[in-house]
């Protein structure tokens, strides 16, 4: 497994922007396919969006053409750029790492879009 550090969220109005990010810690992306899920209240973690080896990405119907993954090799850092947040989108938020099989998974952190 690997640390995984998350940063950003927060409250924000609907049609808003928000930005999360998640540090691999003392690694690098090298043989990881990356990825982000959500748990809104009351439902099961779902999800989001994804960075596969190969270079590909992938989203969840819902937020194709709002959301964008991206990572930072450099800065051994994975990103969601969350544009036109609607209410429907407040959930806390989880990074996720898997390799050979064996997934790790940031603390979470909460995203709140006001209507």
């Amino acid at each position: 497994q690997v640390q995984l550090v998350q940063s950003g969220g927060g409250l924000v109005q609907s049609g808003g922007s928000l930005r999360l990010s998640c540090l691999v810690s003392g690694r690098t992306f090298s043989g990881y396919t990356m990825g982000w899920f959500r748990e809104a209240p009351g439902k099961a973690r779902e999800f989001v969006a994804q960075f596969a080896g190969d270079g590909s990405t992938w989203y969840q119907d819902s937020v194709r053409g709002r959301f964008t993954i991206s990572l930072d090799n450099i800065k051994s850092t994975m990103y969601l750029q969350m544009n036109s947040l609607k209410p429907d989108d407040t959930a806390v938020y989880y990074c996720n790492a898997i390799r050979n099989g064996i997934p790790s998974w940031g603390k979470g952190t909460l995203v709140t879009v006001s209507s």
